[in-house]
């Protein structure tokens, strides 16, 4: 019994996870580059607005990035997000 709970809670947790979205104050460019409408060129620019300005309050900021509208904010959808709490570990655009 204690397995399958072990399981369904590992397995629950990780589809959480996935559910929240890419938190954009916290991701790599590899992280960002894996969001499907967003390539090199708008995940390094990501990644130079946030050391510029510091962590996103909300993933609508991601609009004053130069080269993310709202057709591309749209098509983000609830593939990013922005989590309290993050901390910033030394990521830099490539």
């Amino acid at each position: 019994m204690k397995k399958i709970f072990l399981i369904l809670v590992i397995f629950f947790g990780f589809n959480l996870s996935v559910l929240a979205g890419v938190d954009i104050n916290t991701a790599s460019q590899a992280d960002l580059e894996s969001i499907k409408g967003l390539g090199p060129v708008k995940a390094k620019a990501i990644i130079e607005y946030r050391n510029k300005y510091g962590m996103f309050k909300s993933v609508e900021e991601l609009a004053n990035v130069k080269g993310i509208g709202a057709g591309i904010l749209k098509q983000l959808g609830d593939q990013v997000s922005v989590q309290e709490g993050a901390v910033l570990t030394g990521t830099k655009a490539d």
